[in-house]
């Protein structure tokens, strides 16, 4: 599988088409003594398959290191989610990760990735203090996604933004 990096967790799904592990690596570049600093993570969604192991997705990504931007990149496990939102017998994995940049929260990145029916639908953000700063770039198909699934995300950004970890405006 190419795994290269520790492995931060591992999730077990099952649904009606089979028996899955996400494994989830995180590069632990630096470790402080308060924080663990990546450079990168690598997420892998396995399916177990009469005793034979096979890929169907990965996600990778990296901070941006122009001019320090971004110190650090990690899985945001208290907002994922692993659901059939719209009761067909498929689970919709929900994953979040995001960046510490120079302000902390206030100027990193977050992404939401929804694998459905096969597809992935990305929601990426941009922080930033001041209004120009801040971007959401919404895959359009994220729109025909099923109501309770388009819930579910809309509380996590609005979960976010209570706790101060994001900057999202509610006009999207």
């Amino acid at each position: 599988m190419k795994i290269t990096y520790p492995i931060f967790r591992v999730y077990n799904y099952s649904d009606k088409s089979g028996s899955f592990l996400l494994v989830f690596t995180e590069s632990n570049d630096s470790i402080g003594d308060k924080d663990t600093f990546n450079h990168s993570i690598k997420a892998i969604n396995i399916k177990i398959n009469k005793e034979k192991l096979v890929k169907v997705w990965e996600i990778n990504d990296n901070i941006i290191k122009n001019d320090n931007k971004e110190s650090s990149i990690w899985f945001w496990t208290s907002y994922f989610d692993f659901k059939d939102f719209d009761s067909d017998g498929l689970i919709e994995p929900i994953i979040v990760y995001g960046t510490r940049g120079l302000n902390g929260y206030d100027d990193g990145r977050i992404k939401f990735i929804i694998f459905y029916n096969g597809k992935k639908i990305v929601i990426r953000h941009q922080n930033g203090i001041l209004d120009y700063q801040r971007h959401t770039q919404i895959d359009d198909i994220f729109y025909l996604l099923p109501p309770k699934l388009k819930a579910s995300i809309k509380s996590k950004m609005a979960l976010m933004k209570k706790q101060g970890k994001a900057i999202f405006t509610d006009t999207w």
